[in-house]
């Protein structure tokens, strides 16, 4: 099995002990040198994200999107961040300076602490811990703090009210994306995220469709994203909790709005679809890195498609779907994933794949029965004519 990447970590580990440094600093030093180059590559990523996502709004929009500085224009996200990074730093003059100067930090922070977890492949990762699930819903909550602490530290209302959509929208969203993380844990028996795609023989997509839809969709409105963007809102709030920023500061939010999207892309695949499970992965586990990133760009055009095709909803029509809809589905399909798991063991991978696949066929099949009834009878109701008020009550003079 052919590891460059461990074999070069293994090299200049060994090459401090000869120089006489101690055991433990050298690990310290090669677990920085790994955080260093995991951030640096998932950075550099987000600014080609920039020019990803604006090529694939021009297509979508019949136009050519950025193309001129440089070859296809694969230079501008370059020359924008230089533009942000020379901008003029405003900070208002009544605001909480510390909360207001903190919170990109935190925004972008806190997307980056994500990936500690993620494998990358069978032999990198930075952290295989046995509860890397809940890590990844804890880091996720915190985010949400950045946010409210934006709103909050820039003394501007627009910003407040920001704050106060977001406390409504993305933690009533995590409930039931928090739900539908448990169902792979419950597939795989692990919270390690690395057992869960070591446990991926069949993708769990398979044998869970409907928690994959329902994460995904959490996921979205967790970051925002339209049609669920609420929190930003142009046309109502002037851009929402991000209004006062400018240069380097804003830039650190866009940039972890697109992160987070790229994020989310690699997290679904390494739950549902096999993560850096590929052909050739087992004799070259570096391949597992472009598995992995294969993956999540498919999910991130997938999120960036849904983005720029679907209108903004309305604040009680999103919790409406969340609380209504997707909270009781979600926790149907958990229940009904760990019943049938005790009922379904013992048999070979492909038996229980289809049983799980047939439990979540019929879910789906009485979710669309009691959808359609609910709406036959919405629209009965909107069809039938309200009471008409009497002539003689519609005539009769008001009184003082």
């Amino acid at each position: 099995m052919f590891d460059p990447i461990n074999a070069i970590a293994e090299w200049l580990h060994n090459l401090m002990l000869g120089w006489g440094m101690a055991s433990g600093l050298a690990t310290f030093i090669m677990t920085l040198i790994g955080v260093l180059l995991v951030t640096i590559v998932v950075l550099l990523t987000d600014i080609f994200l920039v020019w990803l996502e604006r090529k694939i709004v021009a297509r979508f929009q019949d136009r050519l999107g950025p193309n001129v500085v440089g070859p296809y224009g694969l230079i501008q996200p370059i020359a924008d961040v230089i533009k942000l990074l020379i901008k003029e730093d405003i900070t208002p003059a009544k605001a909480d300076r510390v909360i207001y100067n903190l919170a990109p930090i935190m925004a972008l922070a806190v997307v980056l602490l994500m990936w500690a977890v993620i494998p990358f492949s069978p032999t990198m990762i930075g952290s295989d811990i046995n509860v890397a699930v809940l890590y990844i819903v804890a880091v996720g909550a915190i985010g949400t703090l950045g946010i409210i602490m934006a709103g909050w530290g820039s003394n501007n209302k627009y910003a407040l009210l920001s704050a106060f959509r977001t406390v409504a929208q993305v933690i009533a969203y995590e409930i039931p994306m928090v739900v539908a993380l448990m169902v792979p844990v419950i597939l795989a028996r692990s919270m390690s995220i690395q057992e869960i795609v070591n446990s991926q023989p069949i993708w769990f997509i398979i044998m869970a469709p409907i928690a994959a839809l329902i994460l995904l969709i959490s996921s979205i409105a967790e970051t925002g994203r339209a049609p669920f963007d609420l929190v930003e809102a142009e046309s109502e709030l002037v851009a929402g909790f991000h209004i006062e920023y400018t240069g380097i500061k804003f830039a650190m939010f866009y940039a972890g709005e697109l992160l987070h999207a790229l994020t989310i892309g690699a997290l679904f695949s390494s739950l549902f679809l096999g993560g850096w499970r590929g052909p050739g992965v087992n004799a070259f586990p570096i391949l597992g890195v472009f598995w992995l990133f294969m993956k999540a760009f498919l999910l991130y055009f997938v999120i960036a498609w849904i983005k720029y095709s679907l209108p903004r909803i309305r604040i009680d029509q999103m919790l409406a779907f969340n609380w209504k809809f997707l909270t009781p589905l979600a926790l149907t399909v958990l229940m009904v994933t760990a019943i049938m798991d005790k009922v379904l063991a013992g048999l070979i991978p492909f038996g229980y794949a289809i049983g799980m696949l047939l439990a979540n066929i019929a879910i789906a099949w009485v979710t669309i029965l009691i959808l359609n009834k609910y709406a036959r009878l919405e629209r009965k109701r909107v069809a039938e004519p309200g009471p008409i008020a009497s002539p003689d009550l519609v005539n009769q003079p008001k009184q003082a």
